[in-house]
C-alpha cells in the first residue's frame, strides 16, 4: 500500500490535544493495516509547525521514497509548509481533518482543524498541486474510511503509471490498424517502457522449455483435463503441451525483466509454429500478468491502470464490445480477446479449446466458456494526435443468449451514451474489466497523471 505521511501544526499551547489526535488517526491506520511512515523521528513531537521543517521532512520522505502524502490537520496547520512540502514531494496528496468539538465551557476550543484546511487548501492550488480531499468528518466515520480507500487505491494507480513496463511479443498483425500506438510518447508523456521480444526467440524459448520440461507438463495437462480443461477437435496435445511451455515462458520473461503486462500478437505466428490448443497458455498467464491481445499495448496499460485500482487484488480480463443484446436496449457482449479461466462461471465446469467460428482457417485454440456475473468496471486507455484519455464506466453482467469462445454480458446505464462516446472518443472495441466498481478511484487517479484526462462513459450520480 502507499505510504502515508502526517502533517499537522498546532499551536503550542494545544499541542497536547493535536497529539492526542495524531495517535488516534496512527491507530486507525494501523487498523486498516495502512503502510505508514511519520515524521516522529524527523521534528520533536513528529509535527510541522514552522516553515523551517519543510527541508528535513521532504528530505526524510525522498529518503523513504513514499508514494503519496497525507496530510491530517490536527489543528490550524501550517499552511506555507504543507504547500511546500505537498509540491516538492510531487505525490498524491490528501487533505483532512478531524470534526472539530463543541466550544468549552468558557467558550474557548481545542482546535480549528477546518479552518486551516481552507487556508492549506488554498495554499496547496496556488502551487499548483494536485490533491484529494475527504470531508472533515470524525475519524470514525464512514467518509473517513470510505475517503482513505479510494485516496490509496488512486494512488497505486498512480504508481503503477510511473514505472510500468509493457512487454511486447511479435509485433502488429499489419491490418490491425487500430492497435498502432506511439511508444517514443508513451514513454515521452508517461515514462512508459515498452520491452520488445523477438517471436522467433520468444517461440524457440517456448519449445526449449517444453522439450525440457516435458514430463511435468504432461502430468499437469492430465490434472487439468481431469479438472475443467476438455478439447474439441485435437488430432494431438502437442500444442497443449507448447500451451503450458507458453505459460512459463512468459511467467520467466515477466520476472527477468521487471514486467507490469504483455502485449502479444495473438496469431497467426503462435498457432502456426505451435499448433491446436495454443490459447491456452496466455489465458494460463493471464492469471498473474494482463495480457493485451492483438498487439494491444494500450489495453495492456488499461490492465494495469485497473488492476491498481481495485481494493484488493483482482484479475481483470480483456474483451471486446461485440454486439448489442437482442432485446436489452442498456445490454452488449463482452467477448473474445482473453480472460483466465479462474473468472468462468460456477455452472461453467468445464471449458472447452474448440475452433474459432471466425478466421475459420485457425486450428482450434480458442477457449469457450461463460465468465462469471457480478459487478464490473472497463476502462480503456487510449489516445490520438498526442492526447490521451481515459475512458472509464462501471455496470453490472445481465442474462443473455449463449455464444462461443469466452463472453459475458454487460447491462449499463445508458448504452447509446456509451456508444455514442466510444465511437468518437480515441477508442476501439477493446477494453479492460475487472469484478468490482473502482471506476472512483480511477478517475482520482488521473488528476495526478499528466496528459491523462478521465471520462466517464456511465451518468454518475450527483451529490
Amino acid at each position: 500500500m502507499p505510504h502515508i505521511y502526517e502533517s499537522f501544526a498546532p499551536s503550542l499551547q494545544e499541542g497536547c490535544d493535536a497529539l492526542r489526535q495524531k495517535k488516534a488517526i496512527f491507530r486507525k491506520l494501523d487498523e486498516w493495516k495502512v503502510e505508514t511512515c511519520s515524521i516522529d523521528t524527523v521534528l520533536p513531537d513528529g509535527m510541522v509547525r514552522d516553515q523551517k521543517h519543510v527541508e528535513p521532512v521532504v528530505r526524510h520522505f525522498r529518503e523513504k521514497r513514499i508514494d503519496a502524502l497525507f496530510v491530517p490537520h490536527c489543528n490550524f496547520g501550517t499552511e506555507g509548509a504543507v504547500g511546500m512540502i505537498a509540491r516538492e514531494l510531487g505525490v498524491p496528496v490528501l487533505l483532512w481533518g478531524p470534526r472539530d468539538e463543541a466550544p468549552l465551557a468558557d467558550g474557548s476550543r481545542h482546535r480549528d482543524s477546518l479552518c486551516g484546511m481552507f487556508a492549506s487548501s488554498k495554499v496547496i492550488r496556488k502551487l499548483h498541486v494536485p490533491f484529494t480531499y475527504v470531508e472533515n468528518c470524525r475519524i470514525e466515520d464512514p467518509q473517513f474510511k470510505e475517503g482513505v480507500s479510494l485516496f490509496l487505491r488512486a494512488a497505486s494507480v498512480v504508481k503503477s503509471m510511473k514505472r510500468m513496463r509493457i512487454g511486447q511479443v511479435g509485433v502488429r498483425v499489419d491490418f490491425f490498424w487500430t492497435t498502432i500506438d506511439n511508444e517514443s510518447e508513451l514513454l515521452e508523456k508517461f515514462g512508459v517502457q515498452v520491452v520488445p521480444f523477438d517471436m522467433a526467440d520468444f517461440l524457440r524459448g517456448v519449445k526449449s522449455l517444453a522439450k525440457k520440461e516435458r514430463p511435468r507438463y504432461v502430468g499437469e495437462l492430465a490434472r487439468l483435463k481431469k479438472s475443467w480443461l476438455e478439447t474439441e477437435g485435437l488430432k494431438t496435445e502437442e500444442g497443449l503441451i507448447y500451451s503450458l511451455a507458453m505459460r512459463d515462458e512468459l511467467f520467466r520473461l515477466g520476472a527477468e525483466n521487471d514486467l507490469d503486462a504483455f502485449s502479444i500478437k495473438s496469431f497467426t505466428s503462435i498457432q502456426e509454429e505451435l499448433g491446436p490448443g495454443t490459447g491456452l497458455g496466455d489465458a494460463l498467464a493471464q492469471e498473474r500478468y494482463p495480457i493485451g491481445a492483438e498487439s494491444d499495448i494500450h489495453g495492456a496499460i488499461s490492465s494495469v491502470l485497473l488492476e491498481a485500482a481495485t481494493r484488493v487484488d483482482q484479475t481483470s480480463f480483456f474483451p471486446e464490445y461485440t454486439t448489442r443484446h437482442p432485446d436489452n436496449d442498456n445490454g452488449v457482449l463482452l467477448w473474445h480477446a482473453t480472460a483466465p479461466p479462474s473468472l468462468r462461471h460456477p455452472g461453467a465446469r468445464r471449458i472447452r479449446i474448440a475452433p474459432p467460428w471466425i478466421l475459420k482457417g485457425l486450428p482450434p485454440s480458442n477457449l469457450q466458456f461463460r465468465l462469471r456475473d457480478g459487478p464490473l468496471t472497463l476502462c480503456r486507455f487510449d489516445g490520438d494526435t498526442g492526447e490521451y484519455r481515459l475512458g472509464i464506466g462501471q455496470g453490472m453482467t445481465g442474462a443473455g443468449p449463449e455464444t462461443r469462445e469466452f463472453y459475458v454480458w454487460l447491462e449499463v446505464d445508458d448504452w447509446p451514451r456509451w456508444e455514442r462516446m466510444i465511437m468518437e472518443g480515441p477508442y476501439i472495441h477493446h477494453c479492460s474489466a475487472v469484478y468490482e466498481h473502482c471506476a472512483d478511484a480511477l478517475v482520482e487517479a488521473c488528476k495526478y497523471i499528466p496528459h491523462l484526462t478521465a471520462e466517464r462513459f456511465d451518468r454518475v450520480p450527483s451529490k
